[in-house]
């Protein structure tokens, strides 16, 4: 019986080990007929192709994936998904792979797949491609090629209020001081995206904690478990007494859940794996534009160059609240969320952040992202910093270093 249990757990370890291993491979996926489980019972005109950076495994592309299949099952389409699709050539092939296959509708998930995105564009011109968190499409002005974005900093900064509040509470409770009130963040670049993100996520923590600091440190990688664990841990090490992220594994949540320290997640719920630790998590949900460009196709019209969905649109959403949240945190989020869709509230209001002892009254922001990263559009509008706003690309060129965020590293 032992030799035959040790032979069961290595033929196990030999399953996982290829599983693992295929993680990331590239591996298509598909619904094959496109039948729909939703209201529509008449197949769409429209094929569409998913090409992911990783696969489920990372928070970030299963986001992706899940509103690409509710939306395309919802209408009918028949769809094929590429996961672990490198930023480099591979992007290129995956594009034309589905466009050969059928597909009148791709999208890219990746900041490092679009120029291999824009140039399948112009060699499959009567295909509609579109690419996230991409910068170039108001600058290349083909008619085929689309950028798409959300304003995730509206919903890191109502996360940030849930936050702070929690830092109120440990103030209240006598665990620290208002002085030792200081959060981590786990970024995985120095890009625009992520600096929006944690100055974002600051603010809205500042908003009702008006002591909080935070330190911010990058892993050079979208998806390092090993390296987001330990950054986490490297920040909690400094005193950090609540962590938040921009980083897709469950490296950051672990190392928190592990030290009793709150955290704040991204891309859905860490509550199974972190019960005790997590408070709440905000993400783009990515369903209203797939099903905005496949009814765009069905019916002919032209898909936006830079589309940008809002908190109003549902591309902006908050999971529920965890265990670790603070009471009346519900009703504080719902009441910012009010303000900042009626234009009371805008999260880069320049009154309620320096830069370097300064209040800004003019940026010239880098929107065209030339060679030389030279500024080209004024930012400053009507008293904030008008973050991917109408009319500018749609995704985030924010990148002001604000007082009150320290950066232990910046080499990414």
């Amino acid at each position: 019986m032992k030799k035959f249990s040790k032979f069961v757990a290595l033929a196990l370890a030999c399953v996982l080990t290829f599983a693992l291993c295929a993680c990331s491979a590239d591996t298509t996926e598909s619904n094959g007929s496109g039948s729909s489980n939703g209201s529509s019972n008449q197949k769409s005109s429209v094929k569409a192709g998913l090409i992911c950076l990783h696969d489920e495994n990372s928070t970030y592309d299963l986001n992706f994936i899940n509103g690409f299949k509710a939306a395309c099952e919802a209408a009918g389409v028949e769809y094929l998904i590429k996961t672990g699709v490198p930023e480099g050539q591979e992007a290129y092939d995956a594009a034309c792979e589905l466009a050969e296959a059928g597909c009148n509708f791709i999208f890219a998930d990746s900041f490092g797949h679009e120029d291999y995105i824009i140039k399948a564009a112009k060699e499959y011109p009567e295909i509609q491609f579109s690419h996230a968190t991409g910068t170039q499409a108001h600058t290349e002005n083909l008619a085929n090629f689309h950028n798409a974005f959300a304003n995730i900093f509206q919903g890191r900064y109502l996360a940030g209020i849930a936050a702070g509040m929690k830092l109120n509470e440990m103030i209240a409770n006598g665990e620290i001081t208002a002085e030792e009130a200081k959060m981590g963040y786990v970024g995985a670049f120095t890009y625009a995206e992520v600096i929006s993100g944690y100055t974002s996520f600051y603010l809205g923590a500042k908003s009702v904690c008006p002591s909080v600091t935070m330190e911010v440190t990058f892993t050079g990688s979208w998806y390092d478990e090993t390296a987001e664990k330990t950054g986490a841990q490297t920040l909690i090490d400094n005193g950090c007494v609540l962590i938040s992220q921009h980083a897709d594994s469950m490296g950051a949540p672990t190392a928190c859940e592990q030290a009793g320290v709150p955290n704040i997640s991204y891309n859905g719920s860490t509550e199974a794996a972190c019960p005790n630790t997590f408070i709440v998590s905000s993400r783009i949900d990515w369903t209203p534009y797939f099903a905005y460009c496949i009814k765009a196709i069905e019916k002919g019209d032209a898909i936006a160059t830079d589309w940008n969905g809002t908190l109003e649109t549902g591309s902006v959403v908050l999971t529920d609240l965890g265990a670790a949240a603070v009471d009346g945190t519900a009703e504080a989020i719902e009441e910012a969320r009010n303000k900042i869709i009626n234009g009371e509230l805008n999260v880069f209001d320049i009154s309620t952040f320096t830069v370097g002892g300064e209040t800004l009254t003019s940026y010239m922001a880098d929107v065209d992202t030339d060679p030389a990263y030279e500024g080209d559009h004024e930012a400053i509008v009507d008293g904030y910093f008008n973050e991917s706003g109408e009319g500018l690309r749609s995704a985030p060129f924010f990148n002001l270093q604000i007082d009150g965020i320290s950066l232990l590293d910046a080499a990414y």
